[in-house]
Parts: structure tokens; C-alpha cells; sequence
């Protein structure tokens, strides 16, 4: 879980519990512990100058004055240095006992910015500081520099040490709000509890006092005329009837959520739902169960990610009396759980899904639940299918329904004609925007290109729709009005921004001539000549083939119909610097053995391969494409004749070594075990990492 643990150490008690901490965690983990201490020469330095006025008469000489300046130096840098040295003995120390590894880092300069540049820089998985340091006084709560630290560290969970108390007993509590950091907290939560054995325990509060106090106040300073169009009664009713049990039931479904993840990776936790002041109930709630860890998220549901930490969680750090544990993990559960406590479905909606084939009413399901949530809908109706299905699903989508194949009779399908008749079709789409499918279908567009069916036309006429990309994510939402939430990060819809292709259209006519060319689905998309040119960098076959998908792929997301080379660049050099080999390939030979170079139609050199080659064997080989799979043929014969230990490849060894290699990777396919075939097939000797989409070519 944890790789890396830094620890920074200034020999106070609450450091040197970070490190008894974190020697025990990174021997649970087999991690690699780095401890660094901050030393600031430089500020000693400079208030010594500052100080110098003060200095007794005999040192007001000048030669005298040099002299102490050049021996505070000295000390001060040396002495420094050694006092860093003396604390990092202690981590050295526990580590050696423990056989972990350690990196010691002695730096310089403010301490507190030190420490955050070198924990972003680095990326540690987990810091352990303590809360108090050699500084801290009786009524001391969390250091300075421990503070600044945790409010600007992004990428590493922060545990503070508070409690010194030698004993780990105790339970793990985590608090839950239903952001992507709470629930990044309960996965740490669910990890260290495994590894501790400690039992984890979920809690959650909301407020329904709130508005009591609001209404009190908006009470006091509204007129008699005003109250009536602010109608405070009702208003106080609604509050009371709807929201506060509507709030209890949003905070209870985060919890309902956390136990589904837990029971998902095999644990069983306890959950809490607390109402009040959030940081008032957890503080409470810790103080009486005293549990060994509290974890909370950086930031809460409502916070910006531009925020350094939220204030339920700043004031859980300063309170809380055991340790403390900053959530800088994110962790969003599958859509179909969270939509299974937050979203209800009216009569009819469920009655309608009982009618959609049974192999494709999950998969309907799941575009429905992310679809409402991204529009905000806690209530799926059959206005909500009829808006998530027109969103879904293309145009000519309705002859595609109608070919739906199977033996549900129950659903409506044929089993001679293998077809679903127009009631599936309906009572999946509604009687509307079924009318609506057929209309179009029966029009059949003309498509603009030569050669494109009605289908890809009509795909592509749905990239005209607006489309607007999630900041936090990249997650593309489609279609007016826009997004109120991300389904996949949870972010409110203020993240989102409206694509503006207008962008792209104009980039594409400033690069010049368009060229139109089948994407990887057989969809006409447009490339510029430029970009058409500098996908050429790439090296020919499987790699620039899977790179033009990768553009197509993205850009299709983006609503883009054309490539142009600003846009292609990233994707065009990544491919071009792949160092990419075969699986196929044979391994570097050693030293006396033959070298196969490529060289005309067989791809060998006569010379120093022991082969040779019978020309009908030869003509055989080339029925082959030529690059990739012909170089996989020609291996999988080299290996038949090395079996049959015959150096001469005659068309009757090329078609048996075919033949051999097309049952064995039929075998593979049905065990699922290709990777341990294709590594006996080419002695290799080891197990090769086919490249993505191999296993389609073959």
C-alpha cells in the first residue's frame, strides 16, 4: 500500500513516535523509509548580523569583529549539520533493527517549505510528522511548521502523530461525506486494517439544526410584508418535512455505500450516523470511543480543489486527541452503488426495464444511473429514461434494437427471425421517442460521404450536439442542458466547460488541405495534411495503426470530426519514442550463434541463417501480410522444423507449422492462457507481453 514513508525528525517525543510508527507500518508493508531533518543556517546567519550591535565594546574591532563572525559561521554550519546527523541516527538506527531500508536527506531552509517542496517534488505515498515539535509549550496544539506542511501537500496522505501514549490499541474511525477524499480515507482505512488488525468504523454526520438558527435570524429582519412573500411558515415546513429527511438520508447512503466497498474487499465495518454540527459530533463521538486513528479528507463534498483544506478537517486536526490521518487519496465507488442508495425509481421506470432483454438491462441500467446523476436526478422516471436513452443512443439506433438476437420470447424476440419486434423497442425508448427513432430511420439520410452508410452518417451528425469536458476528470458530457455533477468524480457542474470546435474547425483551416479517411469503427474523420504527414514518424504497422486510434478515439470524445497536427503532436511523439518488439521476435543471440537480419521476401540473410528456404515454402510465407504477421508465421515454421530437426523448409514443414501453431493458439484461446502459448510457440523461453489488440490480428 505504502512504498515509500518519509518521516521528517527533530528529536522532540512526538517525532520520535512518527518514527517508531513508521518503522512498524514499513515493516507491514515492506516499505522504503526516508528521514530528513531541516536545518537553517542561513536564518542563523543572518540574525547574528542583527545582533552584532549588541555585542560588549571589546568586540566593536573591526579584525576582532571578523574573527567571531567567521567562527560563528563555522559553528553554526558545522554544528548544524551535526545536530541533523544526530537525529537522523535515531531513524537509522530503528530501521537497521527492523532490516528496513532507509534514505537519510539533510536539507536546508525554512522548514516547513522545505519539507512541502520536497515531499511534491518527490511524490512520498505516506508522511508521518509529528503534531508538536521541540518549540511546542504547554498549551501548544499543532506546530507552525506541521500546519503549513499539510496545507500544502497534494500528493501523499499526511498522519499526525498526537498521541504518545505507547500502546496501539484502538479502532480505526473514518469519516465519511460522500466526496472522492473521504472515500479515498475509507480505502486507506480498509488497507491499514487489514494489515493491523484493527476493526474500521464509518461515521457520517449532517446537520438538521441548521436552519432553525437561520430562520431565527432571517426572523429578526424581516417586516411584516416581507414574511408574507418570504412565506417563513411554509418555508420552516419544508425545511422540516423534506430536507432535514431528505439530508439524513443523503449522509446515511454514503455510509450504506462505504459498507458495500468494505464488503467488496472482504471486510465488514461498522457504520454511524450522527446528527449535528459535523465537526462538533465527530470530535464528540472521537473523545468518547477513543480510537487508535481518525481519518478524514482533505477536503469535504463542497470544498474546491483549489482549497488547502477544509475547515472540518483543520479543526479535527487541532481537537482530535488521538492520531490523525489527512486523506489525500481519491477513491470514486462504481456508479451502480452509489446509485443504488441516492437514486430511486418510480413504478413504471422499473416496470419498463423488466421489459429490456435480460443480457442487456445491466448495461442500460448503469448508462441510466450515470446519466441522472449527471443531471442531478435522485428519482428516475419516464421522462429521465426516455432524456438518458435519446442521450445514449445515435439515430439510426432503432434498427440496430430490432436485430437484437436471443431465446427471450418473454421479451418479445423471435426465435426463427432473431428479432425484437417494435414493443421492446418502445418500451426501452418510450412511445414518443420510439415514433421519433422510426420517423428518422425510415428517412434515411443521405450521407455526405461516398461510400458511408445512413448509420455512420448519422453518428456523425450527432457531433454537432454540444459537448462539455469535466476539469477535474476529463469526463466529455453531452447534449443541453449541461452537466449539474460529474458522475465520475462527483464534481458540481461548475467544473464543466463547453467545448468550443469551432476551434478545432478554424485550426484545421489554418493547417490547410483536409484529407477524409475511415477511422478504426469504419467512421469517415477528417485529417489534415500536416497531421497525415506526421503520423508517418511512427514506425509502420501494428504501432501507427494503434496510434491513429488513440487520436481518433480521444478526438471522437471531444465531438472533433477533424485532426489536426496541434492535436495529434502529443499521441504522434509518445508512439514515435515507444521502444516496441514484436512478440514474435527472437531473442539477442548469443555469442557463435547465427544472426537473423531481415533481408528480402523471407527476411533472412542466406549466409547466416542455418535455413534454407524451398521457393514454394517461400511463396507459402509470403501469402502472409506482409510485417507483423508475417514475421510470426515465419517463426512459428522455424520452430516446427527445429522440432522435426530438419534445416530445410519445405512447403510441406510451412503448411504442418501452421497448421500446429492454429490448434495450439485455438487451445489458448479457450483456456485463456495465450501469453504462456506464444512464449512456447517462439522459444523465448519467457513470457511476452503481447501489445494491445494482438490478440484481434491473430
Amino acid at each position: 500500500m505504502y512504498k515509500t514513508i518519509y518521516i521528517p525528525v527533530d528529536n522532540s517525543d512526538h517525532s520520535n513516535k512518527a518514527v517508531d510508527l513508521g518503522v512498524a507500518l514499513a515493516k507491514t508493508f515492506g516499505s522504503k523509509i526516508v528521514g530528513s531533518h531541516v536545518y537553517a543556517a542561513k536564518m542563523h546567519d543572518k540574525r547574528f548580523k542583527q545582533m552584532e550591535a549588541g555585542l560588549p565594546e571589546e568586540y566593536h574591532d573591526e579584525k576582532e569583529l571578523d574573527r567571531q563572525r567567521q567562527i560563528h559561521d563555522s559553528l553554526i554550519t558545522r554544528g548544524l549539520q551535526i545536530i541533523t546527523d544526530s537525529y537522523l541516527d535515531y531513524v537509522d538506527q530503528q530501521c537497521a533493527e527492523a532490516n528496513i531500508p532507509l534514505e537519510r536527506r539533510s536539507l536546508e531552509g525554512r522548514n516547513w517549505k522545505v519539507l512541502a517542496e520536497d515531499i511534491g517534488t518527490n511524490g512520498y505515498d505516506l508522511t508521518i510528522m509529528g503534531a508538536l515539535g521541540v518549540g511546542a509549550v504547554k498549551d501548544s496544539v499543532v506546530g507552525s511548521n506541521t500546519e503549513r506542511v499539510v496545507r500544502r501537500v497534494r500528493n501523499s496522505d499526511m498522519l499526525i502523530i498526537k498521541d504518545l501514549k505507547d500502546t496501539q490499541e484502538g479502532k480505526i474511525v473514518v469519516a465519511v461525506d460522500g466526496s472522492h477524499y473521504s472515500f479515498g480515507g475509507l480505502k486507506t482505512a480498509l488497507a491499514l486494517g487489514k494489515a493491523l488488525n484493527k476493526p474500521v468504523e464509518a461515521i457520517s454526520a449532517f446537520d438538521p439544526y441548521f436552519h432553525y438558527a437561520a430562520f431565527h435570524s432571517i426572523s429578526g429582519v424581516l417586516n411584516e410584508e416581507a414574511g408574507k412573500v418570504f412565506r417563513f411558515k411554509e418555508q420552516e415546513k419544508l425545511h422540516e418535512e423534506v430536507i432535514d429527511s431528505g439530508l439524513a438520508k443523503i449522509y446515511q447512503s454514503h455510509l450504506d455505500v462505504s459498507r458495500d466497498v468494505a464488503q467488496d474487499e472482504g471486510a465488514d465495518i461498522k457504520t454511524t450516523l450522527l446528527d449535528g454540527k459535523a465537526f462538533e459530533k465527530v470530535i464528540q463521538y472521537v473523545r468518547k470511543e477513543q480510537p487508535w486513528l481518525l481519518i478524514v479528507g482533505r477536503i469535504g463534498v463542497h470544498s474546491d480543489d483549489d482549497m488547502d483544506i477544509g475547515s472540518n478537517a483543520e479543526n479535527l486536526l487541532r481537537s482530535a486527541p488521538c492520531n490523525v490521518l489527512i486523506s489525500n487519496q481519491k477513491f470514486i465507488p462504481p456508479i451502480d452503488t452509489q446509485a443504488e442508495y441516492t437514486i430511486a425509481w418510480t413504478e413504471e421506470a422499473l416496470k419498463r426495464m423488466e421489459k429490456i432483454p435480460v443480457f442487456a438491462r445491466g448495461v442500460a441500467k448503469t448508462a441510466i444511473h450515470r446519466y441522472a446523476i449527471e443531471k442531478g436526478h435522485t428519482i428516475i422516471s419516464d421522462s429521465v429514461i426516455d432524456a438518458a436513452v435519446g442521450d445514449i443512443l445515435p439515430k439510426g439506433a432503432m434498427d440496430a434494437m430490432r436485430a437484437l438476437g436471443g431465446n427471450l420470447d418473454a421479451a418479445g424476440i423471435d426465435r426463427d427471425k432473431m428479432q425484437a419486434d417494435d414493443s421492446v423497442a418502445s418500451d426501452l425508448m418510450g412511445s414518443s421517442l420510439s415514433g421519433m427513432m422510426n420517423q428518422i430511420v425510415e428517412e434515411k439520410p443521405q450521407a455526405v460521404n461516398p461510400g458511408v452508410s445512413a448509420a455512420n452518417q448519422s453518428y456523425l451528425d450527432r457531433m454537432s450536439r454540444a459537448y462539455y469536458v469535466c476539469n477535474g476528470c476529463g469526463y466529455i458530457g453531452k447534449g443541453d442542458p449541461a452537466p449539474v455533477k460529474c458522475p465520475v468524480c462527483a464534481a458540481d457542474g461548475a467544473q464543466f466547460k463547453e467545448v468550443d470546435k469551432a476551434i478545432f474547425d478554424a485550426a484545421a483551416k489554418a493547417e490547410g488541405e483536409l484529407e477524409t479517411h475511415l477511422a478504426y469503427d469504419d467512421v469517415p474523420m477528417q485529417w489534415t495534411k500536416d497531421a497525415k504527414e506526421a503520423i508517418r514518424a511512427v514506425p509502420a504497422g501494428f504501432q501507427r495503426r494503434r496510434a491513429k486510434a488513440r487520436i481518433e478515439k480521444s478526438a471522437r470524445k471531444l465531438g472533433m470530426t477533424t485532426i489536426t497536427l496541434e492535436y495529434a503532436s502529443p499521441t504522434i511523439e509518445e508512439a514515435a519514442a515507444e521502444d516496441y518488439t514484436p512478440i514474435f521476435a527472437n531473442k539477442a543471440p548469443s555469442d557463435g550463434e547465427p544472426t537473423m537480419k531481415p533481408n528480402g521476401t523471407d527476411g533472412q540473410d542466406a549466409e547466416s541463417s542455418p535455413y534454407t528456404w524451398e521457393p514454394a515454402a517461400t511463396e507459402r510465407l509470403e501469402r502472409a501480410p506482409a510485417g507483423f504477421m508475417r514475421d510470426c508465421t515465419k517463426a512459428l515454421i522455424i520452430k516446427h522444423a527445429e522440432k522435426l530437426g530438419t534445416t530445410v523448409i519445405t512447403i510441406d514443414v510451412a503448411n504442418e507449422g501452421i497448421e500446429q501453431a492454429k490448434h495450439t493458439m485455438e487451445e489458448a484461446m479457450k483456456t485463456g492462457n495465450v501469453k504462456d502459448i506464444i512464449a512456447n510457440l517462439t522459444g523465448s523461453g519467457e513470457k511476452s507481453e503481447a501489445p494491445s489488440g494482438a490478440g484481434q490480428h491473430g
